[in-house]
């Protein structure tokens, strides 16, 4: 994948950068796996408006990815298609198995047309195989980890995204998160080898207010600029938060937004955590 930079002809294009989709194979999705989208706006069930940031965006359906790659174990599957999946970063790949049914995946970086890959406890440690933890050598790198046995991948599936494998203790083994967090896994969990693809995602610059809104974004206005009925911190005169006096950034509810730990301390799973992503 490569990023093509526009000329700048006009001012929404001078900052302006868009996928080249060179690794592309096949435009056009495969119908069987395509599920309709509804759009809520930012709206719950009632209607009222409860995220304040989302609404509109292109058109789009949903590509059904198998996140549970230990389904088809110890069958083989040919990639057939690299593609563009307008609902997450990663390109996907649709893979034919031996018994002929067809299945999305998480496209690991490397992959290619033809390319064999397997989920096995012996696969052979090439991009694309799955296999469990246990089964991983310590240091290698890994994407698509279950965070419980049998319920699919949940972490490390955005572009370019990858974790690795630390070491192992008794029954969990460690992992070193994309954020710098070392956490303890249940080695019997399964993961996919590689790093997910479209790594230069990261840089592509939406270069004009109207392509975020094609992506569903809204325009964010800030607190302070607000009138005080609207936001703690509206109201005053010029530059001030909350009628000039100098007030600690909050939301419209009044929880702190900066720096404030909102992780509870009572949390179960906060002894899985050996190394916090903050901590040095």
């Amino acid at each position: 994948m490569g990023l093509r930079i526009l000329k700048p002809i006009t001012p929404g294009t001078r900052f302006y950068s868009v996928d080249d989709f060179s690794d592309i194979t096949e435009s056009k999705p495969h119908k069987p796996l395509l599920m309709p989208i509804k759009r809520s706006g930012g709206r719950n069930s009632q209607g009222r408006v409860t995220s304040r940031r989302k609404s509109g965006g292109h058109k789009r359906r949903y590509r059904i990815i198998d996140f549970k790659r230990h389904d088809k174990r110890e069958m083989e599957a040919t990639v057939l298609t690299i593609e563009y999946d307008p609902n997450r970063t990663s390109r996907i790949a649709l893979v034919q198995y031996s018994d002929g049914e067809k299945r999305y995946i998480l496209c690991p970086d490397g992959l290619k047309v033809g390319q064999k890959i397997i989920a096995s406890v012996n696969a052979e440690y090439d991009n694309g195989n799955c296999l469990p933890l246990e089964s991983i050598p310590v240091g290698l790198i890994v994407h698509n980890v279950e965070m419980k046995p049998g319920k699919g991948g949940q972490l490390a599936r955005s572009a370019g995204a990858n974790i690795q494998l630390v070491g192992f203790d008794g029954k969990y083994a460690q992992l070193k998160m994309p954020s710098g967090e070392l956490r303890l896994i249940p080695k019997v969990c399964w993961a996919t080898l590689g790093t997910v693809s479209n790594a230069e995602h990261q840089n592509l610059m939406l270069g004009k207010a109207g392509r975020a809104r094609w992506l569903g974004r809204k325009p964010v206005t800030r607190g302070m600029v607000r009138n005080p009925v609207d936001h703690p911190m509206g109201g005053g005169e010029g530059n001030s938060k909350s009628g000039g006096g100098r007030q600690h950034p909050v939301s419209p509810w009044g929880q702190k937004s900066k720096g404030l730990k909102t992780r509870k301390k009572s949390k179960t799973t906060n002894k899985f955590i050996i190394r916090g992503r903050n901590e040095k």
